[in-house]
């Protein structure tokens, strides 16, 4: 008996510390979006925020050790930053912490102090622009506005790059490429009914409408070749599940574009009948190209989805490339899929992280809740010859996916549904010398409610470091224009991925 008393004790004390932790965890998040315990650029818009605390009136100081605190009162709790203050604040203080002190007036007059916030200034500044798609959720066609984007990461300003509406209603937009974080070279698909399939490309100032289509792409770092991905991708459902879509690569392949000679190409090891072969990118020095790679294990390649789709899984493999000889290696596997499908893999510009996604089964990520971040040191893999990866700490249990590196390589950007489940948004995280991964933070905006009414999913953001030189009238006037630049395709394989004309499109365009 004596013994049954202690075990209840003990049972009770431990449910007393989980419920005050639990308390503290809920106490400590006091303002949405979250911006707590994270670090932020110098360079970052304001972080603008709502106190979810009720109250009649609220007062609001964010300081640090230099300069003059910046001190906001709000009647709705809706706390606006002003730009100017933010900026010669964090410039005071990079390397030091932010502090932010939240008071609450009660219906008595009477005024509560909330926890401290506390983040940290980083001295190390993130590109100035990001480019992201964004659009509707959708299951099968696209029905409303989809659009390309360019935000300025320092301010709130917003600009349009392309919309479909500008060319075609059901056209669509689905992938910009950029060479090393640069709009001198940068890519733009179209997709639409009336003017055709093509590529935008800007180039050394000059643009001109492509007679092809990209898909997963990436550019050498030389910008004389751009590696892109040809597939097949059929979407289908379930009946009851978190996520109901599901899509499957039927049949894929990697072909390469010569700007200068305006020829599409492929080699054996790439175009394999038997391989899967998706999301290609390039070394920081360009002597190889990574990919993801998987066994194909159908055969009947019109049934959807086919058998055993849920057990693709793909390995991250790369490939050396001599661009002066264009000579292609052997290929080289990294990261070998075992019990999961490795997918997406981006390497920093310093040529010393690569990032990628870890899911269940399959080729997409962004529907899989189950993807995950991992990374690899590649520095250490070469030196020892051994590419050991690690899962990072900003993980959540819904999907992360679609990210990007900034040009210092010391941060990234992502979409995922973390905070509001069914629509993505992006988010910012810090990495630092070492690899460690600082909590992320949502995409700043000027209204802190936006996203609690902002109907729309982002993706594929892509850092820039200067802005895109055409928007919105001029491109949309090359997509409707005569003129095209004919690709000649050179001992190309026929594949199930190879649309036909008048085949229906793959529901790649709706990647969220």
């Amino acid at each position: 008996m004596k013994k049954t008393y202690q075990y209840y004790i003990l049972f009770v004390l431990i449910l007393c510390c989980e419920v005050c932790a639990w308390g503290q965890s809920e106490k400590k998040t006091i303002i949405s979006p979250d911006y707590s315990d994270t670090v932020l650029p110098f360079n970052i818009s304001p972080i603008n925020f709502k106190v979810i605390e009720k109250g009649c009136e609220y007062k609001v100081q964010i300081s640090s050790q230099q300069g003059k605190a910046i001190v906001i009162t709000s009647k709705d709790g809706k706390i606006q930053i002003p730009l100017k203050k933010w900026r010669t604040l964090l410039e005071a203080n990079k390397t030091r912490e932010l502090k932010i002190n939240i008071s609450i007036k009660d219906n008595n007059n009477s005024w509560t102090k909330l926890p401290t916030i506390t983040n940290k200034i980083s001295d190390e500044k993130i590109d100035g622009y990001v480019v992201y798609r964004r659009l509707h959720p959708t299951h099968y066609l696209i029905n409303g506005v989809v659009g390309i984007y360019q935000r300025n990461l320092e301010n709130f300003k917003e600009k349009t790059i392309l919309q479909n509406k500008l060319y075609d209603q059901d056209g669509c937009l689905n992938c910009h490429t950029f060479c090393n974080n640069s709009t001198e070279s940068m890519f733009l698909s179209v997709r639409s009914e009336k003017h055709g399939k093509m590529v935008l490309m800007i180039n050394d100032g000059k643009t001109e409408k492509i007679d092809t289509k990209f898909g997963y792409s990436s550019w050498h770092p030389s910008g004389k070749i751009v590696t892109y991905s040809i597939n097949n991708l059929p979407m289908f459902f379930y009946t009851a599940r978190e996520e109901v879509r599901d899509t499957v690569d039927i049949d894929s392949m990697i072909a390469y574009y010569s700007v200068d000679k305006k020829t599409v190409k492929t080699v054996p090891q790439l175009s394999g009948k038997d391989y899967l072969e998706t999301y290609p990118t390039w070394s920081a020095d360009g002597k190889y190209m990574y990919f993801c790679r998987a066994k194909m294990l159908w055969i009947d390649k019109n049934q959807i989805p086919p058998d055993n789709y849920d057990k693709i899984k793909y390995s991250i493999v790369r490939i050396s490339y001599d661009i002066e000889s264009d000579k292609w290696g052997e290929i080289e596997t990294i990261v070998p899929a075992k019990t999961k499908s490795m997918l997406l893999p981006r390497i920093s510009a310093d040529g010393r992280w690569l990032l990628f996604c870890v899911c269940d089964y399959g080729c997409f990520p962004a529907w899989a809740p189950s993807s995950d971040f991992y990374m690899i040191d590649l520095k250490a893999g070469q030196n020892n010859g051994k590419y050991e990866y690690k899962k990072l700490d900003i993980n959540s249990d819904q999907s992360e996916a679609w990210h990007s590196w900034s040009s210092n390589s010391r941060w990234i950007i992502f979409s995922s549904k973390r905070d509001y489940g069914t629509l993505t948004r992006l988010y910012i995280s810090h990495i630092d010398k070492n690899g460690k991964a600082y909590k992320p933070f949502v995409l700043p905006q000027k209204d802190p409610e936006l996203y609690d009414h902002f109907l729309q999913a982002y993706n594929l953001p892509e850092f820039i470091s200067k802005p895109v030189p055409l928007f919105k009238e001029q491109l949309a006037k090359i997509v409707r224009g005569k003129n095209i630049t004919k690709v000649n395709m050179v001992d190309m394989p026929i594949t199930m991925a190879t649309k036909k004309a008048g085949q229906i499109q793959s529901p790649y365009s709706q990647q969220e």
